[in-house]
């Protein structure tokens, strides 16, 4: 299927963890509703952004994948017929906890999940407190509307985790992100932060020839600390925002991409063809079957 409707939910969050799941499964359902074909939720979705602070009944909020959510999320992905992007904190056993996005066919079928690779480690944002790095390598997904690449938040900085979902057969590239600026900071820095996250991932879109959908949470958080800026935006294989969020307001938006045209900005731009495999193969060796 070349032309894929895409629908990113950004919204707010609260304490209570039902509530905010709540509130996915209504934008889910308002999203399919309008169209949409493959629908992805925020970083975290289910709670606040709790990696502000270090402290360990934040552990509680973690569960199985698959598990509780995705049981719920696979049943609805069923009901209504979209694909859904979930990302969630695992428990993969006992003081094992990842940062994971599970992965729901149109048919309600678990195709897995991806655990995030990189994590970082700053003011507000302790993940490796919580945050055991991935360990299943770089994923695709086929699913039934497109093959997609999922990364999580601060994987955005890296063009080689990029790169290598890329080469694995990505057409669309999917980052669901919490991050927010600091209520203390100015404006200008604000505006300087935001374009270093949209021009980094735009970049990603442009070096492998694919579309990107960067989903991001809103709202203050933190008792009034942290706004994070939602700004969650759409772009194509040229770089060009073909869609930007708000960075006050929960929104559920549609976007229609159309994948074949991955084919024509490839091969008039052909990044991956002239690429020089040899001299990166230490980090790509592991993924692609040359």
């Amino acid at each position: 299927m070349a032309k894929v409707k895409t629908a990113l939910v950004q919204m707010s969050c609260v304490a209570d963890k039902q509530q905010n799941i709540n509130k996915a499964i209504e934008k889910i359902k308002e999203a399919a509703a309008a169209g949409a074909q493959i629908v992805c939720l925020q970083e975290l979705f289910t709670s606040l952004y709790f990696c502000d602070v270090e402290d360990y009944e934040n552990f509680k909020l973690a569960e199985a994948i698959p598990g509780p959510a995705t049981d719920t999320l696979s049943a609805l992905a069923k009901e209504l017929g979209v694909v859904i992007i979930a990302s969630l904190f695992e428990k993969r056993t006992e003081g094992l906890y990842h940062n994971t996005t599970a992965v729901l066919d149109a048919d309600g079928t678990y195709l897995g999940k991806y655990r995030k690779m990189h994590i970082p480690d700053d003011p507000a944002y302790y993940e490796k407190f919580y945050f055991t790095p991935g360990d299943l390598g770089y994923k695709v997904f086929k699913t039934k509307f497109a093959t997609i690449g999922v990364l999580i938040c601060w994987d955005q900085w890296y063009p080689e985790a990029a790169r290598i979902t890329s080469l694995m057969g990505a057409e669309i590239l999917f980052y669901p992100t919490a991050i927010g600026w600091a209520t203390s900071q100015d404006e200008a820095t604000n505006t300087e932060q935001y374009n270093a996250w949209q021009t980094i991932q735009r970049s990603h879109a442009v070096a492998n020839g694919v579309h990107v959908v960067s989903v991001n949470r809103v709202g203050f958080e933190q008792d009034g600390a942290m706004k994070f800026w939602g700004g969650s935006f759409v772009s194509n294989p040229f770089g060009s925002i073909i869609y930007k969020a708000s960075h006050e307001a929960e929104e559920v938006k549609i976007v229609e991409i159309d994948t074949k045209l991955t084919d024509r900005y490839r091969t008039h731009w052909p990044f991956l063809r002239d690429r020089r495999i040899d001299s990166y193969q230490p980090i790509t060796k592991r993924y692609i079957d040359e």
